[in-house]
């Protein structure tokens, strides 16, 4: 409720912890898309509504935690080197003191920020073996399968029915060859 809605609803003998109508309000964030009750209709018939933001699904999954992890930890690592390596120059183009430390440190810290950034590639890579890439079979490789499942199903009905022709042949008789 706005002020200008809570000045009226005062001036019209009404509570000020009524609760009036709302034409457009924020969608609650933490609930899904699909979840979210239909937007009022008043909101609908403006002709120039338009939302803030229209939701689209991700291109790509979503990184596995331990190289998420990792490239946060590198991302941390290589700011704080490149604002070591600034400090470094302009006490160098200043002349002061702590130039000789700054340089030996952002050199220290440029061999850690190229470590961290190999840590991301490594962590990437050792998921990947260990879990397994999400890949999606060829048309040809599902048809290959398709056919050997079939094949198998032939053979084990083949078998079944030999077995049951086995059975069979002895009952009802009164001897057996």
């Amino acid at each position: 409720m706005g002020t200008a809605e809570r000045r009226e609803a005062l001036e019209h003998g009404e509570t000020a912890g009524s609760t009036a109508l709302r034409g457009v309000e924020a969608p609650d964030r933490d609930i899904p898309v699909g979840e979210r009750p239909a937007e009022p209709v008043a909101a609908q018939e403006q002709p120039g509504y338009r939302p803030l933001w229209v939701e689209e699904p991700a291109r790509r999954r979503r990184m596995p935690d331990p190289v998420r992890t990792a490239a946060v930890r590198a991302v941390l690592i290589i700011s704080v080197t490149l604002i070591q390596a600034m400090v470094a120059f302009l006490c160098t183009m200043a002349g002061t003191w702590p130039a000789f430390p700054m340089v030996i440190s952002s050199i220290v810290s440029t061999v850690v920020a190229t470590w961290a950034a190999l840590d991301v590639w490594v962590t990437r890579q050792v998921w990947n073996q260990r879990n397994g890439v999400l890949s999606e079979p060829s048309s040809t490789a599902r048809a290959l399968r398709r056919e050997r499942r079939q094949a198998r199903r032939q053979a084990r009905a083949a078998a079944r029915a030999q077995e049951r022709i086995r059975r069979q042949s002895g009952t009802g008789r009164l001897s057996h060859p």
